[in-house]
């Protein structure tokens, strides 16, 4: 018996076309996948690479148009003191001089005055804030030196160099302090004795990490700094770093301000009317007589003594 009714089932050839339709379908859509993946690819190297060069740009921007820094008011490379209060001198007790003291004897040091010449002595201490002798210096010599400030008997130029700056585990502490110094100078003069002497007279050790731009800026302002958001930021930012390193190279190679022909080759390294002080840095007294004979074969030496004009005496 026959039936109108017939199976429905695809052709090999309607089956095949079918396959190859969604073959097509499916790579169409792959490749539209794949451009898709490699446009978003794309877009994201072109951000990247906009983004590093825009970093690049802003940091290359910044370290050639950030200008360097020089401090306010120096005189070269060195900060005048012009006055030393009654409360600085005090904080250190004078120190007896090597051959003098004995033991069990507590005899103090003479902080002699050098006799009054026709201008003032001129000292220029050149001093590295981590250097033990920078320290033991100033312990020494805080009391006559304020006295002769004070008295316009001297006139005292500090220049912070930084000749330890690898001698701090990395921090360069040496090279730190000298700017720091330096910001205070400028933001704050009055005080700028005051943090030279805590520097000096409270030191870290050699080889140690030295305080850090946090606790200097802590420093300056204990000491008084009468613009301390200005000295703070001006020690955290290192804003006379630059300056300190290239004042350092600058003595190094000479000559020193305060002298002719001399250059740093020690810190610290003493100028008393243009020559070296090579003595003990212990011994006030020591110190004293060297200001006291420079000044007077300097005085000497400016104003010679008349020589008398031979008179004839007539016959008799």
């Amino acid at each position: 018996m026959s039936s109108d009714e017939t199976p429905n089932v695809p052709t090999p050839r309607n089956s095949r076309e079918a396959v190859r339709e969604k073959a097509q379908q499916m790579h169409a859509k792959q490749s539209r996948a794949r451009i898709m993946r490699r446009i978003i690819i794309g877009a994201v190297a072109i951000v990247a690479v906009g983004a590093i060069g825009t970093a690049v740009t802003m940091a290359v921007t910044s370290s050639v148009s950030k200008p360097v820094m020089n401090p306010q008011g120096l005189e070269g490379d060195g900060i005048v003191v012009g006055s030393v209060s009654d409360t600085v001198a005090e904080s250190v007790p004078s120190t007896p001089a090597p051959e003098e003291s004995g033991a069990g004897e507590e005899s103090a040091a003479p902080t002699p005055t050098p006799v009054p010449t026709t201008a003032p002595v001129d000292v220029h201490i050149y001093v590295d804030y981590l250097s033990p002798g920078a320290g033991e210096f100033e312990r020494a010599n805080t009391r006559q030196l304020a006295g002769w400030i004070n008295e316009d008997a001297v006139t005292v130029t500090y220049h912070p160099v930084a000749m330890l700056t690898a001698s701090s585990n990395g921090t360069k502490y040496s090279l730190r302090a000298a700017a720091a110094a330096a910001c205070v100078a400028t933001h704050s003069p009055d005080q700028f004795y005051a943090f030279n002497h805590e520097l000096l007279v409270d030191q870290p050790e050699v080889d140690s990490s030295g305080r850090t731009d946090v606790e200097l800026a802590d420093l300056a302002v204990a000491v008084g700094a009468q613009t301390p958001k200005a000295v703070r930021s001006c020690i955290e930012d290192q804003d006379f770093l630059t300056w300190a390193k290239e004042a350092t190279s600058r003595a190094l190679e000479g000559p020193l301000d305060g002298s002719d022909d001399l250059v740093l080759t020690s810190a610290p390294m003493i100028v008393v009317n243009g020559e070296a002080y090579v003595g003990s840095l212990k011994d006030p007294a020591e110190f004293s007589q060297f200001v006291l004979t420079v000044a007077a074969e300097t005085d000497s030496t400016a104003t010679p003594t008349p020589t008398p004009t031979a008179t004839e005496t007539p016959a008799p």
